[in-house]
C-alpha cells in the first residue's frame, strides 16, 4: 500500500484524455489504484492499493473511515456555523453526518500552494480542522459553503490510521497493510497532529 501527497491540480487517476497531470506523473508503481478520490483542486493524502479489501475498507461508505482535512475558508465562522457543521448540515443530497471541527488557533504550517490562493485585504480567512466519516462528492467544500464560508484551500491530512506525516507534495511512501479494529472491519483511527 502507498501513501501519496497529491499536489494541487493533479487528477486522482492514472490517465487523462485532456492531458492534465495525473498520478502517473508521480507514482511509477504498476497495478495500484486510489482508494477513494481527492478532487483535482484539493491537496494532500491519497492511499493507493492493489487490494480490493483495503479499497473497500477505506472508501466503502459502510465503513465510515474518518478523513481529516485542513480547510482554509473565507471569513471567520461564528459559533452557530461551527455548531451546524458539528451537528450535520442539509445538502442537496441529504443531511450529512456530524463533522468534528476544531479551530487550530495558529495557522497550520503548510507548504505554499502554486498558484497561491487569491488574497483579499477586506475579507479575512480562517483555518479549520475537519474530520468527516462520509465520502460524498466535494463534501467538505459543500458543507463549508452551506454555512456561508466558501473553501479557499483544502488539504487532506489523515485517512483512518494514516496521516500525511512529512510527505511533501508529490512524494509517496510504502506502508504496511491496514490494521482492523474489532470484527467490523473498520480501520483503526488515532488522533493526529497537524502537518
Amino acid at each position: 500500500m502507498l501513501l501519496f501527497n497529491k499536489p494541487f491540480r493533479v487528477l486522482c487517476q492514472f490517465t487523462d484524455a485532456e492531458g492534465r497531470s495525473t498520478l502517473s506523473d508521480f507514482i511509477p508503481v504498476p497495478g495500484v489504484y486510489a482508494a477513494g478520490r481527492l478532487d483535482y483542486d484539493s491537496e494532500g493524502l491519497v492511499a493507493l492499493t492493489n487490494d480490493g479489501r483495503i479499497q473497500a475498507l477505506i472508501a466503502g461508505p459502510e465503513n465510515k473511515t474518518p478523513k481529516t482535512y485542513l480547510v482554509q475558508v473565507e471569513g471567520i465562522p461564528s459559533e452557530d456555523a461551527l455548531h451546524k457543521l458539528r451537528s450535520g448540515v442539509l445538502l442537496n443530497d441529504g443531511m450529512t453526518l456530524p463533522a468534528e471541527v476544531e479551530l487550530p488557533g495558529e495557522p497550520p504550517a503548510v507548504w505554499e500552494r502554486v498558484p497561491p490562493i487569491r488574497f483579499r485585504k477586506t475579507v479575512p480567512d480562517t483555518w479549520l480542522r475537519m474530520t468527516i466519516t462520509e465520502g460524498r462528492n466535494r463534501q467538505v467544500r459543500r458543507m463549508a459553503a452551506s454555512v456561508g464560508h466558501p473553501v479557499l484551500r483544502l488539504i487532506r491530512v489523515g485517512i483512518g490510521q494514516w496521516d500525511l506525516d512529512y510527505l511533501k507534495p508529490g512524494e509517496w511512501k510504502e506502508v504496511p497493510s491496514p490494521e482492523r479494529r474489532g470484527n467490523k472491519g473498520k480501520l483503526s483511527g488515532k488522533k493526529r497532529p497537524g502537518p
